[in-house]
C-alpha cells in the first residue's frame, strides 16, 4: 500500500469518525409538549438526513418509528421511543417532523463519553418544552440492554444492532406467565423451540410440559425431550375428575344432562369406593383420583337401574352405559381406557410426564394429534389440571416449579364469544390467575390472540409479539401491552419473519428482537411445503397412497 493510499484511508476513517461524533453531539430535535408518559418532539429533517448515512445503525435509525432517542434533562438522559411521525404544517414548525414519543426510563451521563450509564425504568425528572433531543448510539443501547446479573437466556439481537444480545430474565419470564403471538408463517413455532431449548440449556433439571396439537415439536426435542403420543401416553381414565367424566360419558343436554350427571356421580363414587385405597383413605369424593374398573361402573349402573320401578326412568342409565361400552370397545381410546390402566400408576405417570426427576430430559412433548377429536380437550384438561393440582397438594414440599406450554392456545381458552364452558378453559384460566402462587407457569402460543380469552392474555406478564396481519389481532395485543410499548406495537405489522417485539416482566424495557438462527435438527416440523418443488416431482404415488391408507385404517402412525 502506498503512502498516499494509507493517508487517504486514514482521512476517510477520520472523516467518518468526525461525522459520527458530530451526529452524537448535535441535537436532532426539540421537545414541544409534555404530558404524563409521553411528549411531542419536533425533529429537524436535515439532521435526520445527516444521521441516515451514519455507520452506527442505531444513529442511522434515529427519528424513525420504534427507534430510540434520548432527551437531555439536567445531567440525566431520558430515553424514549418514537411512536408515530407526521409532517408539520407550514405555519406550525417551519416544515419540521412532529413525533409522539413514549418515555422508557432514564440514566446518568458518563462524563468522558456523554453516553448513558446506570439505566433504570421509570421517569423521575420530566423534560420541559424546549429540551434538546439527541440520537441514541450503539454504546447507549449496549448499556440499556445489558444484563443486570439475573439468570437469563439469550434469544437474539436487539434491532437495529447485530451484536447487542437480547436477553430474557428467566424468573420473571416464567414466574408471571408469557404469551408468544404471531400470524401463521412468521416463524412462531421455530421461535418457540428456540426459547424452550435455551430454557432447557439453562435448567437441565427443569420440569416442562408441552401440549403439541399437531406433532410439530417431536423432531425438535428428539434428544432433549421425553416424547409421548397415543402409542405410549398411557393416561389412566380414572384420573379424570367428575366434570371431565361428564364430558366423556354424557351425551345429553339441557335438563336430561342434569339427570344423567346426578346418576353418574352416585355410581362413580360407589365404583371408586370398591378400591382398597378408598378404605385406607376413608371418606372419598367423586373427584378423588382413585382407580376403579369400568366393568364395576357398568355393573353399578345396571344395579341402580334394576332398583327402579318397571321401566320408568331407565333411559338415562341406558344412555350412560351405551356410551361407556362404546368408548371401552373403541381402539382409538385405548391409550386412556385400556384395561391395563386399572392399577395405581398415578405416581409413575406424574413422574414421567412432569419429568421428576428430569434425567437430562427436562421437557415432555405430549403429541395429542392422534387423540380422537371428541376427547382432545378433555385430555388436555386432565393434563393441565394434574399440573395445577400436583402443585397445590405439594405446597408442603420443596417447590418444584413446572412450566406448562400450550400451542394453539385459542383452541383451549377461547374468548367469551366462542366459549363452550369446557373444563380445559376453566383449568387454564385458573392457572393463569393463581398458578404463580403455587409455582406453575403458563406459556401460551397462538396465531389468533383475538380468539384467546382476554382475561387469560391479560395475566401474561411477558408478551412476545411477532408479525400479526389481522387488524383485530393487532388491536387485541395492543390493548394488552403496557403503555410504554405502544411505539413498538406500531411496528408489528412490518416485522420480518423471526422478528418480534418483547415487553413486560421478562425484559428490562420493551425491545425489538431478531431471533437467533436455530440448527435444522432442533427445528419443529412446521415448514411450509414448496408447491413448485413438490409438484415438479413424480413417481411412487401408488405406494405412498397404500401406506397412507393402511395408517388411516389402523388409526395409528
Amino acid at each position: 500500500m502506498s503512502d498516499m493510499s494509507r493517508h487517504a484511508g486514514f482521512d476517510a476513517t477520520a472523516a467518518a469518525t468526525a461525522d459520527q461524533s458530530e451526529n452524537i453531539s448535535r441535537p436532532i430535535g426539540v421537545v414541544r409538549d409534555v404530558s404524563g408518559g409521553t411528549c411531542v418532539v419536533v425533529f429537524d429533517p436535515d439532521r435526520l438526513q445527516e444521521c441516515l448515512v451514519d455507520a452506527d445503525p442505531s444513529i442511522a435509525m434515529s427519528g424513525q418509528v420504534s427507534s430510540q432517542i434520548k432527551i437531555r434533562v439536567g445531567n440525566v438522559w431520558l430515553l424514549a421511543v418514537v411512536r408515530n411521525l407526521r409532517q408539520a404544517l407550514r405555519a406550525e414548525e417551519h416544515g419540521g417532523i412532529v413525533a409522539e414519543v413514549d418515555f422508557m426510563g432514564e440514566g446518568d451521563t458518563e462524563k468522558l463519553t456523554g453516553n448513558i450509564f446506570g439505566f433504570r425504568r421509570g421517569v423521575t425528572r420530566y423534560p420541559m418544552p424546549g429540551a434538546l433531543v439527541f440520537v441514541s448510539t450503539r454504546a447507549d443501547l449496549k448499556q440499556i440492554y445489558a444484563s443486570d446479573g439475573r439468570p437469563n437466556i439469550g434469544i437474539g439481537t436487539v434491532h437495529p444492532t447485530r451484536d447487542i444480545r437480547a436477553g430474557i430474565y428467566i424468573d420473571s419470564f416464567l414466574g408471571k406467565h408469557f404469551a408468544l403471538l404471531g400470524s401463521t408463517g412468521t416463524g412462531k413455532s421455530t421461535s418457540a423451540s428456540l426459547i424452550l431449548h435455551r430454557i432447557c440449556e439453562l435448567a437441565p433439571q427443569g420440569h416442562i410440559v408441552m401440549i403439541d396439537p399437531h406433532g410439530e415439536y417431536i423432531s425438535a426435542f428428539r434428544d432433549k425431550g421425553h416424547l409421548l403420543d397415543v402409542s405410549n401416553l398411557q393416561m389412566p381414565y380414572w384420573l379424570m375428575n367428575f366434570e371431565e367424566h361428564c364430558e366423556v360419558f354424557l351425551t345429553s343436554s339441557g335438563s336430561d344432562r342434569v339427570v344423567d350427571a346426578d346418576i353418574l356421580a352416585r355410581c362413580l363414587v360407589q365404583s371408586r369406593a370398591k378400591n382398597r385405597l378408598a378404605a385406607a383413605i376413608g371418606k372419598i369424593t367423586v373427584d378423588s383420583p382413585i382407580p376403579y374398573l369400568l366393568s364395576d361402573l357398568l355393573n353399578i349402573l345396571l344395579n341402580e337401574m334394576g332398583k327402579l320401578d318397571k321401566g320408568t326412568g331407565s333411559i338415562p342409565y341406558q344412555r350412560i352405559r351405551s356410551k361407556i361400552e362404546e368408548i371401552r370397545g373403541d381402539a382409538r381410546y385405548q391409550f386412556m381406557f385400556s384395561g391395563l390402566l386399572v392399577g395405581d400408576c398415578m405416581t409413575d405417570f406424574i413422574a414421567q410426564v412432569f419429568r421428576l426427576p428430569s434425567e437430562g430430559k427436562p421437557i415432555s412433548i405430549i403429541d395429542v394429534s392422534g387423540v380422537p377429536s371428541e376427547i382432545t380437550q378433555t385430555v388436555v384438561a386432565v393434563l393441565s389440571r394434574l399440573v395445577f393440582d400436583f402443585a397445590v397438594w405439594a405446597r408442603d414440599e420443596e417447590t418444584r416449579p413446572i412450566l406448562l406450554v400450550c400451542e394453539e392456545a385459542h383452541r383451549y381458552v377461547p374468548n367469551e364469544r366462542n366459549s363452550d364452558g369446557s373444563s380445559v378453559a376453566k383449568v387454564l384460566s385458573r392457572i393463569a390467575k393463581e398458578g404463580r402462587k403455587y409455582g406453575v407457569s403458563l406459556g401460551l402460543i397462538t396465531q389468533r390472540p383475538s380468539d384467546l380469552a382476554e382475561g387469560v392474555l391479560s395475566q401474561c406478564g411477558t408478551i412476545i409479539a411477532m408479525r400479526l396481519n389481522n387488524e383485530r389481532d393487532q388491536a387485541h395485543v395492543r390493548a394488552a401491552m403496557p403503555e410504554g410499548a405502544r411505539g413498538f406495537m406500531d411496528a408489528i405489522p412490518a416485522l420480518r419473519n423471526r422478528e418480534c417485539v418483547i415487553c413486560g416482566e421478562g425484559v428490562s424495557i420493551p425491545m425489538r428482537v431478531a431471533f437467533d438462527d436455530l440448527d435444522a435438527a432442533l427445528r419443529p416440523a412446521s415448514a411450509d411445503p414448496s408447491f413448485a418443488e413438490q409438484w415438479a416431482k413424480s413417481g411412487g404415488e401408488e405406494q405412498m397412497i397404500a401406506r397412507t391408507t393402511q395408517r388411516w385404517r389402523a388409526q395409528s402412525r
